[in-house]
C-alpha cells in the first residue's frame, strides 16, 4: 500500500499540468517527515496508549480561539498521525490560535473501530471544557480541522448533535463548534466506500461496524453525510493533485450538504497533493491557514 500511494504522488509530481517550474506536490515520505515543537501539555482522556491529546498554547494571556486537530492516516496506525500534525499546530499557535491535537484508537488498535474510535474523538473534544479556564481558551470560537480519515472524524464530530439517542455514540451536550474544515476528507462512508477501499484499503465494516438487528444501518451514526443537516459550516479543501481524496469527493459532499440546507464550500489548492493540505511549509499553506482564521473570525 505504501508503494501504491507513493506511485500516485510521483505521477502527480511529474504531470505536465504541474508546469515544471512550480514546486512538486508533497509525497507520502515528505508528509511522514513533518514534525513540530513539543506540546505545552499532554492530557490522557482514557487508559489506552492512544487515548490522549496535546495542547499547544500561544504566547500571551488569551482568551485564544481553538483549533481541534484530528490527524488522518487511513484510520490505521501505519501512517504516523499526531506527530505530523504538530507541524500545523506549531504554526497555528504562533499565530495566536490554541491547538488541541487529538490522538485516538484507530481501527487496528484494541478498542478502536466502532464505537471506540468515535467515542475517543468525542471524549477528547468535550474534554476542552476542563482546560478552558486554566489555559485561556475561548470555547465560543472552536473550529474542527481534520485531514483525510481525520476529515471524516472531524465532520462526524461537528454533527454529533444529530446522532440518534439509540446510538452508543450519543451524548447529551456535545461541545458546539463554529465550523469544520476537512482537508482531503473521506467523509461519506456509504457513497464513497469504493474510493475508501481503493485509497486506504479499508472495508466499511472496519470503520462503521457490522449491521445487526438493533443497528441495521451502520452509517446512521458513523457517516457525516447521513447526519445532514448538521448546522455547521463545512469547508472542504482538496489539493489539485490529491489522488487519495480527489476534488470530486469534496464537490459531491458539498452538493449534498447544501441540498440539506447547510453551508458548504469547496476550495482547491493549486499544485497541491493530499499532503500539501497539512504542511505549514507548503506553498498551499496560506490558503489553508486563511480558511482556518476565517472560521475563527480572525483577520486574514
Amino acid at each position: 500500500m505504501l508503494k501504491k500511494m507513493r506511485k500516485r504522488l510521483m505521477a502527480a509530481a511529474t504531470s505536465p499540468a504541474s508546469g515544471g517550474a512550480a514546486p512538486a506536490p508533497m509525497t507520502l515520505d515528505d508528509y511522514l517527515a513533518l514534525n513540530g515543537r513539543a506540546p505545552d501539555l499532554r492530557v490522557d482522556y482514557g487508559d489506552g496508549p492512544s487515548q490522549f491529546a496535546e495542547l499547544f498554547v500561544p504566547q500571551g494571556a488569551g482568551p485564544f480561539p481553538v483549533v481541534a486537530l484530528i490527524h488522518g492516516g487511513c484510520w490505521t496506525v501505519q501512517y504516523g498521525g499526531i506527530a505530523q500534525m504538530r507541524n500545523m499546530a506549531t504554526e497555528l499557535a504562533r499565530q495566536g490560535i490554541a491547538v488541541w491535537n487529538i490522538e485516538y484508537r484507530c481501527h487496528d488498535q484494541p478498542g478502536g473501530g466502532y464505537p471506540g474510535m468515535y467515542q475517543d474523538v468525542a471524549r477528547a473534544l468535550d474534554g476542552l471544557r476542563a482546560l478552558a479556564a486554566p489555559h485561556g481558551l475561548d470555547l465560543s470560537r472552536v473550529a474542527l480541522v481534520g485531514h483525510s480519515a481525520g476529515g471524516h472524524l472531524a465532520q462526524w464530530a461537528a454533527a454529533r448533535a444529530r446522532l440518534p439517542r439509540s446510538s452508543p455514540l450519543f451524548v447529551t451536550d456535545p461541545l458546539p463548534v463554529a465550523a469544520v474544515i476537512s482537508l482531503g476528507g473521506l467523509a461519506d462512508l456509504r457513497n464513497e466506500a469504493a474510493l475508501i477501499l481503493c485509497s486506504c484499503e479499508r472495508e466499511t465494516a472496519q470503520l462503521a461496524g457490522q449491521p445487526s438487528a438493533a443497528r441495521p444501518d451502520v452509517f446512521a451514526d458513523t457517516s457525516p453525510a447521513e447526519l445532514l443537516p448538521c448546522g455547521v459550516r463545512t469547508v472542504l479543501i482538496h489539493g489539485e493533485f490529491d489522488t487519495i481524496s480527489p476534488l470530486r469527493a469534496g464537490e459531491d459532499y458539498a452538493r449534498r450538504a447544501r441540498a440539506a440546507g447547510d453551508a458548504a464550500e469547496v476550495i482547491v489548492l493549486p499544485g497541491g497533493s493530499h499532503y500539501d493540505e497539512v504542511s505549514a511549509g507548503s506553498p498551499c499553506w496560506p490558503i489553508v491557514v486563511g480558511q482556518i482564521r476565517k472560521a475563527l473570525g480572525m483577520a486574514a
